[in-house]
């Protein structure tokens, strides 16, 4: 049955998986909101720092192009996929917003190979692989979706 459910859900659109096929405890539903909210903190915390004149500078000395435009909409990327993954309203969606937000922010700025110090590169590191780990999470809500206790599950019982 495992096995049908997954393949029904990684057909060449995915879908939520149905509610006979999810019996969650409470305690479940509650974990999956709990993991939500802690996902999101780091966008909702780190976005509006995107639209200050010394983050914008320092991306620019990083090598970001056109930075006074893409970091400011790098916030709203932040923002606004953090909030819509949070609520679970349109969740995917704003998984998708936060993959585009991630990937370029991991290629600019925690670019680890090729420091020359030591310190400075292993900090870039742990940097680009927190963010690698963030992408893997955005991309699992992208695909699966929100799960219960999100904006998202109510509109699909309505």
């Amino acid at each position: 049955m495992a096995t049908q459910t997954f393949s029904a859900v990684s057909a060449s659109r995915p879908q939520a998986l149905p509610r006979q096929a999810v019996q969650a405890s409470a305690g479940a539903k509650a974990a999956v909101l709990f993991g939500r909210a802690l996902f999101s903190a780091i966008f909702l915390m780190a976005g509006p720092s995107l639209f200050s004149i010394g983050t914008i500078a320092y991306a620019a000395q990083a090598g970001v192009p056109f930075a006074k435009f893409l970091v400011p909409a790098a916030g709203v990327l932040a923002i606004a996929g953090g909030l819509s993954v949070l609520f679970g309203y349109r969740a995917r969606l704003g998984a998708w917003l936060l993959v585009a937000f991630l990937v370029p922010v991991t290629l600019y700025m925690h670019r680890f190979w090729g420091l020359a110090d030591a310190a400075a590169a292993q900090t870039q590191m742990v940097n680009f692989m927190k963010n690698a780990s963030m992408l893997g999470a955005a991309l699992l809500i992208a695909i699966f979706g929100a799960g219960p206790l999100s904006l998202d599950s109510r509109a699909s019982r309505d």
